[in-house]
């Protein structure tokens, strides 16, 4: 059996993905709950109970992620991210009509099933129209313009959110809810591009797969993505009881949801404006150099977090996605060239998926080391960061003697 036709698709049709997928991403992250929604669980539940339910979040995605890349690669792109957005959907209904654990866990697994649907397929299908069209040295500039679109939406939806809560704090879903009806009607718009996938005969999936793991470049990526995922969501998780502590000291506790959602507000604003330099910084101190800066600014912000936990800390968070925009759309145009359609989703989603499973373990074991009842105490806040910061610091530098046997600018177009 010789490799699957494709049937062709205008170009003025495929170029709409272009235009289409910058918007979808922007209603995709409209997530109005994003900075309040530890603060809505542990009010209803504990603090340890708030942070498992993250865990089940991840490990609701880390359940569908392969499969997801699987679907993505031999169904097709457009399929995918509709499924994903009837997930996202029924998550906020949860959200907004839930009011014990098992709730909110149902909630959490469809939210990790939206997210797991999206992930790695809204990048195959950018690349992949740009190579329709002969530009796929375009992926670097349209990586970045995705990103700034992601972060805008965040920056937007994290300040009325906080907003929204201080009147009803169930309102940030219920909003979030609507955003996901407008990504679900972009989603529809979208069109597959070529995709050639290869039948087992001729080379096996497996085969494909276990290829692009043999290449020292891919190989050196998927471990620094595996653990930026992880040092990019600590402050997420625990970054809203650090504001509530902080603002406690002054007697402004009850105004956290606000300030949470100015903070990511801020801190989204600030990751853009990374971006714009990002190209440059790049070209100066080359690939390595800017992956391994942005992995060092993750670990500092632990290590700020954990022994400073003053009012004046809370603007150490303003740089939580500065790391993210220094790094992830360069990972993700370096990773893209090397992979074939019929196994780049998959990949994408085996590197999150273990990114996600290492992420999921450690929560677990800082469940178990903080207080399950009530509000999280500022000891056992600082002892979770620092733990973190340590480790941080001993996988960067296995990270760093080993980026020196690895070329990363070698950028090629072989596929695994």
């Amino acid at each position: 059996m010789s490799p699957s036709k494709v049937k062709p698709i205008s170009t003025a049709t495929l170029s709409r993905n272009l235009t289409l997928l910058p918007w979808m991403k922007f209603t995709q992250n409209l997530l109005f709950w994003q900075a309040t929604w530890f603060l809505f669980l542990q009010d209803t539940l504990s603090a340890s109970e708030a942070v498992l339910l993250y865990a089940i979040y991840d490990i609701g995605v880390t359940v569908f992620e392969v499969p997801s890349g699987y679907m993505s690669d031999r169904i097709g792109r457009r399929i995918t991210l509709l499924t994903s957005g009837v997930a996202g959907l029924a998550a906020m209904v949860c959200f907004a009509t839930g009011d014990s654990f098992a709730a909110f866990a149902l909630a959490q697994v469809l939210l990790g099933i939206s997210i797991a649907f999206a992930s790695g397929t809204d990048s195959s299908l950018l690349f992949e129209t740009l190579a329709a069209e002969g530009r796929e040295d375009e992926v670097e500039v349209f990586e970045l313009r995705l990103w700034r679109f992601t972060f805008a939406a965040l920056m937007v939806s994290a300040v009325t959110g906080g907003l929204m809560a201080r009147a009803l704090p169930v309102l940030p879903f219920i909003l979030s809810g609507v955003a996901f009806l407008a990504m679900l009607f972009l989603a529809a718009r979208l069109r597959d591009g070529p995709h050639t996938v290869t039948e087992s005969n001729t080379v096996p999936f497996t085969t494909a797969i276990a290829a692009a793991f043999r290449k020292p470049v891919l190989l050196w990526l998927f471990g620094l993505s595996v653990v930026m995922y992880g040092f990019s969501h600590v402050p997420f998780v625990f970054g809203q009881p650090f504001i509530l502590r902080a603002l406690d000291t002054v007697g402004l506790s009850g105004e956290a949801p606000l300030v949470s959602g100015i903070v990511t507000s801020i801190m989204m604003a600030v990751s853009v404006a990374a971006s714009f330099a990002a190209p440059q910084i790049r070209e100066r101190i080359g690939l390595a150099a800017i992956l391994l800066l942005a992995f060092a600014l993750q670990i500092t912000l632990c290590v700020v977090l954990a022994f400073n936990q003053s009012l004046l800390a809370i603007a150490i968070l303003f740089l939580r996605m500065v790391p993210d925009s220094l790094s992830r759309p360069f990972i993700l145009a370096t990773t893209q060239p090397l992979l074939s359609d019929g196994v780049r989703a998959t990949y994408l989603s085996i590197q999150s998926f273990v990114g996600r499973i290492a992420f999921a373990g450690s929560l677990w074991l800082a469940s178990r080391n903080v207080s399950d009842v009530g509000e999280m105490p500022v000891a056992d806040l600082g002892r979770v960061l620092a733990a973190y910061a340590v480790v941080g610091a001993a996988i960067w530098a296995v990270l760093w003697i080993t980026a020196r046997r690895v070329n990363l600018e070698v950028r090629r177009k072989g596929t695994a």
